[in-house]
């Protein structure tokens, strides 16, 4: 049976893996956050590891508050660069796989084809300089760490989009919805199955195939074409409205497009990934 060390269990991705670790006799799963394991201390870190042995730890913590981080830099770097650092030290000592959760962000979003794992990072935002910085961090202490960045998470947890607009469509009679920033939504749940389908591939360990990976569901949308899917499956007769970015400034810049090429993981670990309509119907559950 494999032990799996989950921090940042109190986040959607977190509770996601809380929600199906029953389905998973093969695992054991301890799960942390803040209270249990304070994972910006290193010390904490490399106690709690040293004292159990885990075969795996995936770090679902994170500092995600995009436009706040541009006035609380320390904290967001406190927490997306100098935790993975240390989480990836003590997985190196302790011969713990590391597996590291990143995002879009740490493109700047000028392309128009999808970014793969080559592309230089560019990020225009504290936030993504953070996430970048922390990825950097945790691959060159830990070669075998897995990185995997993905893009617009959201779950039956927290808030996130599709909780927001669900809860404002209820609210209100119209909305104005970004139509000229363009990605792919991603449901937790299909990214958990990912990550332990990886842990459970034919390798022992990860150790040959550290790297970065991006993983998002299929497809491609604006935060409009979200909207709108998210108004059909909640029955919603809120009037939905485009605007372009510029009616809507933001404290942090938003890549405007920001699609993940996910060739490599899908090629590496034979991964078949859902169509971004057909997880967001899973999760509202129409």
């Amino acid at each position: 049976m494999k032990h799996i060390l989950v921090t940042g269990a109190n986040g959607q991705l977190g509770k996601t893996f809380q929600e199906i670790a029953s389905q998973y006799p093969g695992y054991q799963f301890t799960f942390t956050d803040v209270d249990e394991l304070n994972i910006t201390d290193a010390d904490a870190v490399n106690q709690y590891l040293g004292a159990q042995t885990f075969d795996a730890c995936i770090n679902c913590a994170a500092y995600t508050a995009v436009d706040k981080a541009e006035a609380d830099e320390d904290n967001a770097f406190l927490l997306n660069f100098q935790a993975p650092l240390f989480l990836a030290e003590a997985c190196s000592n302790q011969g713990t796989q590391y597996i590291h959760i990143s995002t879009d962000y740490v493109f700047d979003g000028k392309a128009c084809v999808p970014y793969t794992e080559e592309d230089d990072a560019s990020p225009s935002t504290i936030y993504g300089s953070s996430k970048m910085r922390g990825e950097a961090a945790a691959l060159s202490a830990n070669p075998s760490t897995v990185v995997i960045r993905t893009s617009w998470l959201y779950s039956k947890y927290g808030v996130n989009f599709v909780s927001r607009m669900q809860e404002l469509m209820a609210e209100k009679e119209s909305l104005s919805i970004v139509f000229d920033q363009v990605g792919t939504p991603t449901y937790a749940l299909d990214l958990a199955k990912a990550i332990l389908s990886m842990l459970d591939f034919k390798y022992e360990k990860l150790d040959e195939i550290g790297g970065i990976y991006h993983y998002s569901n299929e497809g491609v949308a604006s935060w409009y074409d979200f909207a709108v899917a998210i108004k059909s499956l909640s029955g919603s007769q809120c009037k939905l409205e485009p605007i372009t970015s510029e009616a809507y400034p933001t404290a942090a810049e938003r890549p405007s497009y920001s699609v993940l090429n996910k060739g490599k993981i899908k090629n590496v670990f034979g991964l078949e990934i859902p169509y971004w309509k057909d997880s967001l119907q899973a999760c509202i559950g129409k």
